[in-house]
């Protein structure tokens, strides 16, 4: 129990003091952001801070603190520590500087940015790439609600029919203007993820019984798993999330001041790793062992456990709430991921989106694309997209590190992106090589290799400090006006 307790201290502790650190590195200021400069109705729209904070909460968590965590337990209580310190030195810092350049460069996406600060051929591959994810993403938070649903109604409401419902909310929440349905409902539902996740934490001390393991580095995982890579991949949302990197921009368009970009994208991080940190700790404390957490994950999967932990723990309150949040959370990431997907290719097909035939347009074939998708097994999805997430969480910290470079901290300012980039550079090859669904090679193979990268990585950005920092003004001056270009001609 003081490990969870200490965790979550160092959680709070860590927005206190490391999110002023990085907005200071970024150097925030009183300019006008895309809210009010562009204010089109539509994507652009202001929000208050408080609302854009649950919104950016309900955009990035779905299922993945909750479902990420629960498979991530299975290591063990070590877990604690990757959800701490991967979630204050990698995931919140990767929030917040994608959402900030973000809001710098009008709200354009990640796809956008990379290709301004790492050159053209990566524009294009982050396109195809981040387009793909966000399908992904929005397919898998399709079958894992409409399977909860297919369960809890009767039985001519088959698993079909609520994947064709909740696909026809997509469809209108992803044309509607984003105060129509995300600004107005997604605020509640944060809050509600919230109680949840606090009804569970009430619970588990609660009662005598449940026992909460101290932290410790040994792995605990029933298989057999090594911890390096796998933890890192499978416990995503709940630390460090390349998904994220393409939600950031959405409330990029809506915050009204540069000072709210702390609490929207650094605050609603480390909200999603105390919930990832409490689902953790649960599902260890509820089944007592991690082979019992395993077992319980391959017999009931991710949703059933969820729903005996809450229902075990809080009687029928707790139920209500599994269903909730099982139901809600991802639906409100799938919606918003498709959002992105929009954005994304209207930035690509220079197709106006104050038009509601242009925004049709763009929808109805990736939608068409899900229907497809659904019919795959959830698990291989799941593993795909934790290897496609946590490679965009790599490149996406890449190209902070690139804008921090440009923009003048050249010296040690953009260490604070450079550093948890490698890692995940390293993390994300690495498991590459030796996953199943990778290349089945080694250990004494794979390892090195993750490592080498990330050492290359390491010279490449170091490389390029030194060249900005003995470049001149002259050089530096011809740079701006490029990215100005690029701006404007994408």
């Amino acid at each position: 129990m003081k490990s969870f307790v200490i965790a979550i201290i160092v959680l709070i502790c860590g927005y206190a003091v490391y999110s002023r650190f990085t907005a200071k590195i970024f150097g925030e200021d009183e300019r006008e952001t895309p809210a009010t400069a562009i204010n089109d109705g539509v994507d652009c729209v202001p929000m208050k801070t408080w609302k854009a904070v649950l919104i950016q909460l309900l955009n990035i968590a779905g299922t993945g603190p909750i479902f990420g965590a629960l498979m991530g337990a299975c290591f063990g209580p070590v877990v604690f520590i990757w959800i701490v310190a991967g979630s204050i030195l990698g995931g919140a810092v990767h929030d917040y500087m994608s959402g900030m350049i973000s809001e710098r460069h009008k709200g354009q996406s990640i796809a956008q940015l990379s290709g301004i600060y790492m050159g053209m051929p990566v524009l294009y591959v982050m396109r195809v790439f981040t387009i793909v994810l966000l399908i992904l993403v929005g397919t898998v938070f399709v079958t894992s609600p409409a399977a909860l649903l297919a369960r809890l109604t009767p039985q001519s409401l088959s698993g079909g029919f609520w994947i064709v419902v909740i696909l026809i909310y997509y469809l209108m929440a992803t044309l509607l203007p984003i105060d129509k349905i995300i600004g107005r409902f997604y605020p509640v539902f944060g809050v509600i993820l919230v109680i949840m996740a606090l009804c569970i934490a009430g619970g588990i001390v609660a009662v005598p019984e449940y026992t909460i393991p101290e932290i410790s580095l040994s792995n605990l995982h029933p298989s057999n798993l090594p911890i390096w890579p796998f933890m890192f991949i499978t416990v995503a949302c709940g630390a460090v999330s390349g998904f994220h990197a393409t939600q950031s921009p959405m409330m990029a368009k809506c915050i009204t001041s540069e000072k709210a970009g702390r609490q929207v994208f650094y605050g609603a991080m480390i909200i999603e790793a105390v919930i990832a940190l409490i689902w953790a700790a649960a599902g260890v404390a509820f089944y007592g062992s991690t082979q019992m957490l395993s077992s319980a994950l391959s017999e009931l999967g991710q949703s059933g456990v969820v729903y005996e932990i809450s229902h075990e723990m809080l009687s029928s309150i707790g139920g209500i709430l599994a269903v909730v949040g099982v139901v809600i959370c991802p639906i409100t990431s799938g919606d918003t991921a498709f959002r992105s997907a929009r954005l994304i290719l209207a930035e690509w097909t220079g197709l106006k989106q104050t038009k509601i035939k242009n925004r049709l347009i763009l929808t109805i074939p990736m939608l068409a694309v899900a229907v497809i998708l659904t019919q795959i097994d959830f698990d291989i999805m799941w593993r795909y997209f934790s290897l496609a997430n946590q490679a965009l969480a790599a490149i996406s910290l890449w190209t902070a590190t690139s804008y921090l470079i440009h923009k003048g901290k050249y010296k040690f300012g953009s260490l604070i992106t450079a550093l948890p980039a490698a890692f995940m550079s390293a993390v994300t090859m690495t498991y590459l090589l030796m996953a199943d669904e990778g290349f089945r090679l080694a250990l004494k193979v794979s390892y090195p290799s993750g490592i080498a990268l990330a050492v290359f990585l390491l010279v490449i950005y170091g490389l390029q400090m030194l060249q900005w920092r003995l470049a001149g003004e002259e050089y530096r001056a011809n740079w701006s006006q490029i990215e100005r270009f690029r701006k404007l001609h994408g």
